[in-house]
């Protein structure tokens, strides 16, 4: 298991990895703001992650042999065909650093996770 950083900003903790490590946290980063420029970017559990609405919206992280994908269990219920290739946990999805990362897979589960976190907003207005 890798330390747990004591970054205070994204940019520290993507920072703290090798090279081609920090290559693809730079491109999910990106793949997130992209598909939800509304989310702040913080850091929460000491990993890098996206609120909207004031709730975490998805989490992200580096180890040795993948990067982490945290978007909420929903989140990966919501896909479980499309993620059956990665290993998962209750919470989590691996993305091994030796494969393409899946960019449209990732987008299509932060644009979930945008709608559901509006129709949350939403409903709590109500």
């Amino acid at each position: 298991m890798r330390y747990r950083s004591a970054a205070n900003s994204i940019d520290e903790y993507i920072a703290e990895f090798p090279p081609e490590t920090r290559k693809v946290l730079e491109e999910v980063r990106a793949l997130i703001k992209a598909t939800a420029p509304e989310a702040t970017e913080t850091i929460s559990y000491a990993i890098p992650t996206f609120d909207l609405n004031g709730k975490h919206l998805v989490h992200f992280a580096g180890y040795a042999n993948h990067i982490g994908f945290y978007p909420i269990p929903s989140g990966l219920e919501a896909f479980t065909e499309e993620l059956k290739p990665y290993k998962r946990g209750k919470g989590s999805v691996q993305f091994p650093l030796d494969r393409r990362m899946p960019a449209g897979l990732i987008r299509r589960i932060v644009k979930f996770r945008v709608a559901e976190s509006n129709d949350a907003a939403l409903k709590q207005e109500r």
